[in-house]
């Protein structure tokens, strides 16, 4: 396996924090977007949003709470969320519908999730939302989530939103992509050439031409990979990415990089983040979008409230407000990260999505308990 751009240092570096960060069953993911000289900076400054978790976690700890000292104990505060993407739409968004005031804390998942560590026992945020279920599913394990609580909108969740649920509402789904389609080279691969199946994937013919991003690092990932080993068994899983690491497989801290290093010619194979795939395919980039026969693997999007939070009622309100068809609507006409199959009826998905694209996803609870093993086992691999 090869950590690509001369980075293993950096990656190395974010999945110690990520496993330090999942050691009781959390991790760490991914905001997708930007290089990975650029993996610190993570967040779009527009609108009013605090970049601060670009600063790493050891200043998060530091740091004042705008929502803890804002609050007027009827959720009238300065609302603090924590997430990965979307910031430039929700924040204008909420503010005008609700009237709360929203101060966004944006990073990758790898920077969020170790901040969420750093803060424990004085926690700044109010609500996270990010496409990295397994480590909200940690979070909940940890007590650190808001339960029993149902947003009056969620029976507006469709069938396969509603089966990501826990049985104590401490997060719902906004949306599910495809964390993993396979991507190809049409002018290096013919279409009868290209690989139809993940088991195509790893082909000896594709031998040094695959890449994909690092689980430790992307948010994606993680969900991505974690779908193989719980389908296949934790042994076959490691037997299967061996086979791809064997062959020569390219592994880049997020999904952008494999982007260039598909039009750079780097490799010729990807599995790619769908959104990432289909802006290359409407910017005339020279790819072709293949769904596997057996499904791509799904990353959901969850919002959980911090248990203790001193905003209640703008908390509630910013969930209730991602289950609106109209918020996820807006998301998936205006967003960066638009593709994706929306968690509530009443909003479409972009119309050059493959119609019933298959998705599979592991479930919350197993993909939490063995995420540290799984990222271990994945560094063990780059350093050997």
């Amino acid at each position: 396996m090869k950590l690509m751009n001369g980075k293993s240092g950096i990656a190395a570096t974010l999945l110690l924090l990520s496993i330090a960060a999942t050691a009781c069953g959390q991790s760490s993911n991914e905001a997708n977007g930007g290089s990975a000289a650029n993996a610190d900076a993570g967040a779009n400054a527009a609108g009013g949003t605090n970049n601060a978790a670009a600063n790493g976690a050891a200043d998060a700890a530091n740091q004042p709470a705008d929502a803890a000292n804002d609050a007027d104990g009827g959720g009238k505060g300065t609302l603090t969320v924590y997430l990965n993407d979307f910031d430039d739409i929700v924040k204008p968004m909420f503010e005008a519908q609700t009237g709360y005031k929203l101060d966004i804390v944006s990073g990758n998942g790898a920077e969020i999730m170790s901040r969420i560590e750093a803060e424990k026992g004085n926690p700044h945020w109010d609500v996270v939302w990010m496409d990295a279920m397994p480590s909200i599913s940690g979070l909940d394990k940890q007590g650190e989530l808001l339960t029993g609580w149902t947003p009056a909108n969620s029976s507006g969740l469709t069938d396969f939103a509603k089966s990501f649920v826990p049985a104590d509402g401490s997060f719902y789904p906004t949306g599910t992509h495809a964390a993993g389609v396979i991507v190809y080279n049409k002018n290096e691969i013919k279409a009868e050439d290209a690989p139809k199946t993940w088991a195509d994937f790893a082909n000896a013919k594709y031998k040094g031409q695959i890449g994909m991003a690092d689980p430790a690092v992307a948010a994606p990932a993680y969900p991505f990979v974690s779908w193989f080993f719980q389908d296949k068994g934790m042994d076959a899983g490691k037997d299967y990415f061996s086979s791809l690491m064997k062959n020569g497989l390219h592994v880049y801290p997020k999904n952008p990089n494999v982007v260039e290093a598909l039009k750079g010619g780097e490799i010729k194979v990807a599995a790619l983040q769908e959104s990432n795939a289909y802006v290359m395919k409407a910017q005339g980039d020279p790819i072709d979008i293949v769904w596997p026969e057996e499904g791509a693997p799904g990353s959901v999007r969850v919002a959980a409230i911090q248990k203790d939070t001193k905003n209640p009622d703008a908390a509630k309100a910013f969930v209730e407000f991602l289950l609106d068809p109209k918020t996820q609507q807006a998301l998936i006409d205006k967003g960066d990260e638009s593709y994706f199959e929306p968690s509530v009826t009443g909003a479409q998905a972009k119309a050059d999505r493959q119609a019933n694209a298959k998705l599979v996803v592991a479930k919350p609870d197993w993909a939490a308990d063995n995420e540290a093993a799984i990222k271990q086992w994945f560094s063990d691999q780059s350093v050997n």
